[in-house]
């Protein structure tokens, strides 16, 4: 009885959600690697090469691995919480680091070929991005993975975590998109309203990582989709209460 409550079914739609998500996200990283080796030379780092790899770095890390960073409270649900909050935070840690790279790819591109640097919009929106992913995340780990954290102090920050990890994402895809369009421009120029291959390619891979976004946000905003409390987690977060705040566990 008690093992049957403490492992519910998911709903009947998520699995099928989440899969299309993956396939989604997937197949954009897959097309984002065909783009550049298709038409931009492939990717290196000590040549002319060199800027492939921010693109094809912001797609892994920024965009599909941070949306399955926010997807897995709903897709592991009956799974201890703190090994999903390690998971969580792992994979959020990944995506940084694999963003990371793809930003010193650019900034040393940019240098060694003596081009400016951070003056288009793409540019401005990518380094804000970037700096909130890397403070959302310090603060996130300050909260929850740090264990010096209140319980009251975690339950009123945790809205805002949620909401500022949606926007950021949000915000991530749209700075990918913005990247993508000034990349083409910068190429095709005129010749991209003739419906150039690399063009129509492009526009593609842009509706999957729309898509993308899409779906994993569908995903979090359906709140019967949320992960169930556990019966042992309400009773660590009270004991957990109890030892911060001198609390006693309320009959609730």
């Amino acid at each position: 009885m008690d093992s049957g409550a403490s492992t519910a079914a998911p709903p009947r739609a998520l699995p099928y959600c989440v899969t299309f998500s993956q396939l989604l996200g997937l197949t954009a990283v897959a097309m984002t690697g065909a783009w550049l080796g298709l038409y931009r030379g492939g990717i290196a780092w000590e040549s002319a090469l060199q800027f492939n790899v921010h693109p094809l770095c912001m797609v892994i890390g920024l965009v599909f691995l941070q949306g399955d960073a926010l997807l897995v409270y709903r897709v592991f649900r009956n799974e201890a919480k703190r090994t999903t909050k390690v998971l969580h935070g792992l994979l959020h840690v990944s995506a940084f680091v694999i963003a990371l790279v793809g930003v010193v790819a650019v900034f040393d591109y940019h240098r060694k070929q003596g081009y400016a640097d951070l003056y288009s919009l793409h540019s401005w929106c990518g380094i804000i991005v970037f700096v909130l992913y890397f403070v959302q995340w310090l603060v996130g780990f300050s909260f929850f993975l740090f264990p010096g954290a209140s319980f009251s102090l975690r339950s009123r920050y945790r809205p805002q975590h949620i909401f500022f990890g949606a926007t950021i994402f949000l915000f991530s895809v749209g700075t990918a998109l913005l990247g993508l369009k000034e990349a083409l421009l910068f190429k095709l120029g005129a010749k991209y309203s003739t419906f150039e291959p690399e063009g129509v390619l492009a526009n593609v891979l842009g509706l999957l990582l729309a898509g993308f976004s899409v779906v994993v946000l569908y995903i979090l905003t359906r709140t019967d989709w949320k992960r169930p409390p556990q019966a042992e987690e309400q009773a660590l977060s009270m004991d957990f209460k109890t030892l911060t705040e001198g609390d006693s566990p309320s009959p609730q």
